[in-house]
């Protein structure tokens, strides 16, 4: 080490030598700390920046896939080879709708290959020929069906499709029907245009009835009722009637 030279006492400039390598070791671990922070401060930003990375890759694919699930009904015949890999579903579901409406069978033909009436297509009417009758007299119901769609198609109106119901005034209780105890089954097939009606009549001896038309059958009593007409399973609004007693003589 060398010796220091001068006028002054050399304790005094090993003191200066001292403090100046003290300030020297200050001033290098400041410009450590300063180049350790620096990078740690590098080091957050690419770490918030792959942060941001991920979550618009999170959120990406969920705003594709709402995209894709739109396109078969706005987009079917456009759309990158990406998105056509990535939703095969979406992409096949227009054509498969599609086939499947080509697949749906088509309505039975009836008379000269005209389409059977659906149910919703026809309208069911009953009426009395009557309000009110007398205990022992025998009600005739006609039963009047409509044609209310907007094509002609074959309807089955014969006996064998229809039938009127008596029920208590309530609806509780069913007195008659003209399916219990009728011998005529016949089917009767007509072509109806729209509006047309087929109109036929049912009469009622005014007493009980069963399925199978087993049972006693026993005369109604006097009260009000209610009936409806059916046309296979189409029904119609229900009606009401009276039967009282016979007039004193």
């Amino acid at each position: 080490m060398i010796e220091p030279q001068g006028p002054l006492p050399s304790e005094i400039y090993w003191r200066r030598r001292i403090v100046a390598g003290g300030v020297g070791v200050t001033v290098l671990a400041l410009v450590i700390g300063l180049i350790v922070w620096t990078t740690s401060g590098g080091d957050k930003s690419p770490s918030n920046a792959a942060s941001s990375s991920s979550i618009s890759t999170t959120t990406s694919p969920a705003y594709g896939s709402s995209a894709s699930s739109e396109a078969p009904s706005g987009q079917a015949g456009t759309g990158g080879g990406g998105n056509g890999g990535n939703n095969p579903a979406g992409v096949s579901g227009q054509p498969g709708a599609s086939q499947a409406s080509g697949d749906a069978p088509a309505p039975a033909a009836g008379v000269n290959g005209t389409p059977l009436c659906p149910d919703q297509n026809i309208a069911v009417v009953l009426y009395t020929d009557k309000p009110t009758y007398t205990v022992g007299d025998q009600p005739v119901f006609t039963i009047v069906t409509t044609n209310a769609g907007l094509t002609a198609c074959t309807r089955d109106v014969g006996k064998a499709a229809q039938n009127v119901v008596v029920r208590t005034l309530d609806g509780t209780r069913t007195l008659w029907s003209a399916q219990d105890c009728s011998p005529l089954k016949d089917v009767n097939n007509v072509v109806l245009q729209p509006k047309q009606q087929a109109t036929d009549t049912i009469t009622w001896s005014g007493t009980t009835s069963n399925p199978g038309c087993d049972k006693p059958r026993v005369q109604v009593p006097v009260g009000s009722y209610q009936a409806i007409g059916k046309m296979g399973e189409k029904e119609s609004a229900p009606i009401t009637f009276n039967v009282v007693a016979p007039a004193q003589q």
